[in-house]
Order: C-alpha cells, then sequence, then structure tokens
C-alpha cells in the first residue's frame, strides 16, 4: 500500500521479463538551531521565512528528485524556489519509519505516512497538528481523505495519494468474481490453487475480515479495521487456511504484475495500477469490486513532533498538493492524486483518471480506508476490547508465513 522507488521503472521491467517481458513559510515554532531535542511543538499560526532546511522521511519513491529519471524531479524546483534544501531519509518498512519518528533523539520535520503509520503516531503523540489554513490548497483536496486525519477537531496530515485494493482476475481462466469469498472460501480458493497472490501486509487481515462479515455475521464484524481478539483469530484462521492455494505474498508491487503476466497467478488483491499496466500490455485482467466492498489506503505528508524547521515544512505540503506536482507523483507510481485538480486542463489523461476513480466521490463514498487498528474499538479512547496493529502483525506472520 505504499509508493516504491522507481515503481513505474520497476513494474514494466518486470511485466518485460515475466512475458518474456512557494510561497512563504510559517514561523518558527520550535526552537530552530536548538541542539537538543524539544516536546512536541504546537500547531503554528502565522507565515514567516523558511529556515533553509528540510528533513524528511518517507518509504521508497514517495519523492523523485531525478535520480531514478531526470524528467521526474518534483525536488529541485521545490529546492529552488524555497531555498529549503531536502534531507531525505528512505526507509525500508512501516516499522522501521514508526520508530524513527519516535525516537526522542532525532528531529524529522515530516513523514510522508501510510495509515498503520500516522495512527499510531498521532495516538503516540508524535505528530504535530498541522493548520490548514496555513496550506494553500488544502481546500481542494478530497474532503473524505482530509477528514481520515482528523482528530478532536485537529487535523494531523495533508493527503498527498491514495488507492483502493481490488480483487484482479485472469479473465482466461477465472470467470468474474462476486466476493471475496472467491479468495478467501477454502472450496472456492483450492479451484486456482497456487495461482492466488496476497498483498504481503498485516493490513491485508482487513479483507479476510470483510470476507467474514458476509460469510458469518454472528462474529458481528462492523469495521474490518478494528477486530475484537475473536474476530481477528477468525480472520487469522481463513488467513492460515487460504496459505497452501497462495503462490505469491507480493509486498513490492511489481512481483504482483510479474506473478500475472507470467502466469503464476490467476486471482488476488490488487490496486488499479496492477489492471491498468497489464491492460496496456494487453494482458488479460479486470478487476472486480466485491459485494462486500473494497478497502483503500492513504498516504499523507504528517509533521513530526519535533519539527526544526516547521516553516520549510509547510511550503512542502503547499508544495506537494499542488494539481502540478500531484499530476507528476500520479503519472510517475501509478496512484490516485489527492487533489482532482490534476484532472483538470491538460494534466492527467481522462484515461488516466476514470482508471483510478479520481474525483469519483460515489466511488470514495464505498470505499473502507485503513485506518491502524488499536485496542480502542472507536479508534480514539472508551472502549478498549479491539486489538492493536501488534497483535495484527503477529496474527499475519502466523498465518503466511510460520
Amino acid at each position: 500500500m505504499r509508493l516504491m522507488a522507481t515503481a513505474r521503472v520497476k513494474m514494466w521491467s518486470a511485466l518485460v521479463a515475466a512475458a518474456a517481458l512557494g510561497a512563504a513559510g510559517v514561523a518558527a515554532c520550535s526552537g530552530g538551531g536548538e541542539a537538543e531535542p524539544v516536546g512536541v511543538a504546537e500547531v503554528a499560526s502565522t507565515l514567516g521565512p523558511g529556515e533553509g532546511m528540510l528533513n524528511l522521511v518517507t518509504l521508497p519513491g514517495s519523492i523523485e528528485s531525478g535520480t531514478s529519471d531526470p524528467r521526474v524531479d518534483w525536488v529541485t524546483p521545490f529546492e529552488e524556489r524555497t531555498g529549503c534544501k531536502i534531507g531525505l531519509k528512505v526507509v525500508r518498512t512501516p516499522e522501521e519509519m514508526a520508530g524513527l519518528m519516535r525516537d526522542g533523539g532525532r528531529r524529522y520535520d515530516g513523514v510522508a505516512a501510510p495509515p498503520e503509520v500516522a495512527g499510531q503516531l498521532i495516538a503516540e503523540k508524535q505528530a504535530t497538528p498541522v493548520n490548514p489554513d496555513l496550506v494553500d490548497g488544502f481546500k481542494k483536496l478530497e474532503p473524505k481523505l482530509r477528514g481520515l486525519l482528523r482528530r478532536d477537531g485537529r487535523q494531523y496530515g495533508v493527503p498527498y495519494v491514495w488507492g483502493s485494493n481490488l480483487l484482479m482476475y485472469d479473465t482466461r481462466a477465472v470467470p468474474p468474481p462476486a466476493s471475496w469469498a472467491a479468495l478467501f472460501d477454502p472450496g472456492q480458493a483450492s479451484r486456482y490453487s497456487g495461482k492466488l497472490a496476497m498483498r504481503d501486509s498485516p493490513l491485508a487481515i482487513a479483507e479476510a475480515a470483510l470476507y467474514l462479515k458476509r460469510d458469518r455475521p454472528k462474529l458481528k464484524i462492523d469495521d474490518p479495521y478494528s477486530l475484537t481478539p475473536g474476530q481477528l483469530r477468525a480472520a487469522g484462521r481463513v488467513l492460515a487456511r487460504q496459505r497452501p492455494h497462495v503462490g505469491e505474498y507480493w509486498e513490492r508491487p511489481a512481483d504482483a504484475v510479474s506473478a500475472f503476466a507470467g502466469g503464476r497467478a490467476v486471482l488476488g488483491q490488487a490496486w488499479p495500477y496492477h489492471v491498468d499496466v497489464l491492460t496496456r500490455a494487453s494482458r488479460p485482467v479486470q478487476a472486480a469490486v466485491p459485494a462486500e466492498g473494497v478497502t483503500g489506503w492513504m498516504d499523507a505528508w504528517m509533521i513530526g513532533a519535533r519539527v526544526e524547521h516547521p516553516n520549510c515544512m509547510y511550503q512542502w505540503l503547499q508544495w506537494t498538493a499542488s494539481p502540478d506536482i500531484q499530476q507528476q507523483v500520479a503519472e510517475w507510481t501509478g496512484v490516485a492524486p489527492a487533489n482532482p485538480q490534476a484532472c483538470s486542463g491538460d494534466r492527467l489523461k481522462p484515461g488516466f483518471c476514470t482508471a483510478y476513480h479520481v474525483g469519483d466521490r460515489a466511488y470514495l463514498d464505498k470505499v473502507i480506508f485503513a485506518h491502524a487498528p488499536t485496542k480502542a474499538c472507536d479508534g480514539e479512547s472508551g472502549d478498549n476490547d479491539c486489538t492493536d496493529y501488534a497483535q495484527w502483525k503477529k496474527t499475519w506472520i502466523e498465518a503466511t508465513k510460520l
């Protein structure tokens, strides 16, 4: 559910192989040049000059500076316009990302956080709330996405990109599936044994929970990302029974493309990007929206609790929310931009915007967006009968790895 370094290049190379294949910033709010880390920063309220530096944490591929392709660079123009030099820390996993942002001895200004990280940072007070009034174009971003990181009247992130988790199938081998049961019901999954593809992520448990919500209503599953211990165990059993039939647990998007392109997979979880890449390469795949619904994800830019260069960080938030930069991000990485204006004028092609449901409010309203599982069933406080991300990770490993 995240961006990968040179994602487009890697996906297309995998396909070929498998197929024989500006503005001012915000007044300082964190003590500037102090050597010792400070506590959680206050919400910025005024504009001011940039500090000349910006330290960011991302997963691979979240930002491009021309190193993968000299034509793809939304970092250098930002640095030239604002004077804010970007220092980038690229991590391999969400766990590593969360660990760096928690580290009181480090001062990162911002992070491109996937949902499992964003929720933890908010709960642990490792993120500084954003003042949306200081982010030009914030109100142009998709309303549903903006609301995903709002807590107690405060905004904790600026949407960057999003996507949905679909059921993709090879039309030559699989009739159009109507339900997640095609992937999770033992009898149905066994028809394609060895040729199922699953995302390698604890958050993929949510799709199993969606299947159970319909198949076993007595479990009383409501939110597939808020599961009681009993509901989580039931989802784990579904995944364990499915495991003998799974030929590919994919983490890199290129791996899923390669599996379907080479015929090693005929049914599995996928993103709109996979469908787009494969169909444009004349591969016989289609996507289905199961009767139970689909899940989704959003990556957002968040401000660190010990932000050292808040002025430059707000300039970055404005830059990455602009339609022109959103267009570049979407085209290169193959994800939906959070700003639908990226599809206006002569920016993104209409076919791309249709394939990725950009600006499609009716579709967005049906997507169940991921959030970090917490022991509080309401995601905030009070009812502590649910399971947290650590328990989800343990269940995932036990069901799919051991």
